[in-house]
């Protein structure tokens, strides 16, 4: 998913697009921190839930 948003980002030189790249690449961070540490998955999408 990150390299097709950074391909349409790319060519089309869409802030929105470049701030979703950088959000997937946080979330995909923090993923990875977790499944490290041993921890459950969180997702910032929907913080309230």
């Amino acid at each position: 998913m990150i390299d097709f948003t950074w391909k349409l980002f790319s060519q089309t030189g869409s802030i929105e697009t470049y701030l979703l790249l950088k959000e997937l690449e946080k979330n995909e961070s923090n993923v990875v921190k977790a499944d490290q540490q041993g921890e459950p998955e969180t997702s910032s999408a929907n913080p309230e839930c």
